[in-house]
């Protein structure tokens, strides 16, 4: 019975972490500059990128909770778009952390590496060699909508967190693509019901009260209750 407890109370962490995790991902969404060379040198520029590392951080662990809440009844779906989430967010803590941590350092030592970096990200393209950066970068796309929408819509036939929630993140990943269509400033806003339904799961994750493990005698186990092998 202390397993059962102690895998609820992982869980509730995990769902703590989601709900940083989203709390994160709104932040990044209001708060982002416009991603152009000159922003690269401001301490806003800095801090959101650190708070990005911190969101994929947190949401990782959140969304694995999420999962292993639900594993037993998200079959092949759930399980599909826990990964690919898994792995957008482990590809964007790299990408957060080189924009935190390094690009701001050749800002004016390697100006070209920079404009070639938001080539990457935003257009035009540049003739630097970034390797195979491009390629990753171009893979997150399917991997976030496709694994949002997913998980979004496992989340809603389990049925076991807030259904809507599921439906806002499956919703916000595939729109995903609008931002193209909107000012550089105001792109990443669109992130902003992603983060919402992450920190709405996390809640409902963390504050889930869950029924207390029976003994076989039928009684609720509880810390003054002797041990069977006393």
């Amino acid at each position: 019975m202390a397993t059962d407890r102690s895998s609820a109370n992982l869980i509730r962490l995990a769902g703590l972490s989601a709900l940083l995790g989203g709390t994160c991902y709104l932040f990044v969404g209001v708060f982002h500059p416009p991603n152009v060379p000159a922003s690269v040198s401001t301490t806003r520029w800095a801090v959101v990128h650190v708070v990005a590392c911190a969101m994929c951080f947190f949401s990782l662990l959140g969304i694995t909770g999420i999962y292993a809440r639900q594993a037993k009844r998200a079959g092949w779906l759930g399980l599909a778009g826990y990964l690919l989430l898994s792995l957008w967010f482990t590809l964007i803590m790299g990408f957060s952390f080189v924009e935190a941590f390094i690009l701001p350092r050749l800002t004016t030592s390697q100006p070209e590496f920079v404009a070639g970096w938001f080539g990457m990200l935003v257009g035009p393209a540049t003739k630097v060699d970034l390797g195979v950066l491009p390629t990753v970068w171009t893979l997150t796309a399917p991997l976030y909508m496709l694994g949002g929408l997913l998980f979004g819509i496992s989340i809603f036939r389990v049925g076991i967190l807030p259904r809507w929630a599921g439906v806002l993140l499956a919703v916000g990943t595939v729109l995903a693509p609008i931002a193209a269509l909107l000012p550089n400033a105001w792109q990443p806003k669109t992130a902003i019901p992603v983060g919402v339904a992450l920190a709405w799961l996390g809640y409902a994750l963390w504050s889930e009260r869950r029924p207390e493990p029976v003994e076989p005698d039928g009684q609720p186990e509880t810390d003054a209750m002797p041990s069977a092998t006393n």
